[in-house]
């Protein structure tokens, strides 16, 4: 495979850097697709062997589509997105590294830590990179909030508290089987990636409790709250909840709170939106209220960095361990919901 960084003999540019999306079954793959299509630096395309999901998506944004996961790789893209049901991360992920094709895989990484461990794994012996989708560590209040930490400036901090509440998703989301849990797994692993890079240690302990007060009929639980000791003894509480309403103006948000010698600060990650109201039919959505966003997209500085560290020939950030570790939190919490007891991290492999 042709390095993209590699001069193109008649103009002298680097070439653009082949991409594909690997499945639109989560929804964050559209949203991919939108910030990459029409680059003229990205040559696109997609595959999703549910074809009657994926093709209209692909169409959509003028992307050629191929309901062939092989067929895709026998492009030789130099890299690719993976947007499976969560059950679904280990195959693709080891086709493309064996295939020489970077990795952006969406989180969270597994639904099992032996998973997780095959696919860093396979990464590291094809020689390609893994990056875990964790875009909240690209908003920009999210950003500002890691550098007062990092600065010094709220001093040693000793608490947080985060939140990621959100509608319930529905679909395959809900099937513990290709999702590997609920709000639990769905929603701990955004703040969790959070405190570890924030803080700079990882997690020793966690205790967590579970319901399915919202939702009583659903295979999974629909809300969890964790509550999480890091190695320097600093106290953080996660909220994972599928707590808002339909109507609510967006799917959900994240905030964090830190608690430091010096200082407090919160950032609320999705803070940054127009609010309008509206009655009367032909309303957005059926709603009242709409959120409408400004400002950075954290999306498209995600795949900058990815698309920058193919580029450089070095390893994005956030990486596959990255998603590993925070995804061994969520594991963690359903061990001690399970047990009513706090659970020690890590945990074994196999566990």
């Amino acid at each position: 495979m042709t390095s993209p960084e590699s001069p193109a003999a008649a103009s002298g540019e680097a070439r653009p850097v082949k991409i594909g999306i690997m499945s639109f079954a989560h929804l964050h793959g559209a949203g991919y697709a939108g910030v990459l299509a029409g680059r003229p630096d990205i040559e696109l395309r997609a595959a999703d062997e549910n074809a009657d999901r994926g093709k209209p998506i692909a169409d959509g944004f003028g992307i050629p589509f191929t309901s062939s996961y092989a067929e895709l790789l026998d492009w030789q893209p130099d890299a690719v997105i993976v947007c499976s049901e969560n059950a679904r991360h280990r195959v693709l992920v080891e086709q493309a590294a064996a295939a020489g094709a970077h990795v952006l895989c969406e989180k969270p990484l597994a639904t099992s830590l032996v998973d997780g461990r095959a696919m860093i794994d396979a990464c590291e012996a094809a020689g390609v990179t893994l990056m875990t989708a964790f875009p909240v560590r690209f908003a920009r209040p999210v950003v500002g909030l890691a550098k007062l930490a990092h600065d010094g400036a709220l001093g040693r901090i000793h608490g947080a508290a985060g939140t990621n509440p959100g509608r319930m998703p529905g679909g395959w989301f809900v099937d513990p089987d290709l999702a590997g849990g609920g709000a639990v797994m769905d929603h701990t692993v955004h703040v969790a990636d959070l405190l570890r890079w924030i803080l700079g240690v990882e997690a020793v302990e966690v205790y967590a409790q579970v319901n399915r007060i919202l939702y009583p009929d659903l295979p999974v639980e629909t809300a969890g709250t964790l509550a999480i000791t890091f190695a320097d003894g600093t106290v953080a509480t996660i909220d994972c909840s599928w707590g808002r309403p339909k109507s609510y103006p967006t799917w959900g948000g994240v905030t964090l709170e830190l608690v430091g010698e010096q200082g407090i600060a919160t950032a609320d990650a999705f803070g940054q939106t127009i609010n309008s109201y509206h009655d009367g039919p032909g309303r957005a959505g059926g709603q009242d209220v709409a959120w409408s966003p400004w400002g950075d997209n954290p999306d498209a500085s995600m795949l900058a960095e990815f698309i920058a560290a193919i580029r450089e020939g070095r390893q994005p950030r956030p990486d596959g361990w990255d998603g590993y570790r925070a995804t061994e939190i969520a594991f963690g919490a359903y061990l001690s919901a399970e047990s009513g007891q706090p659970v020690s991290l890590p945990l074994p492999v196999d566990g």
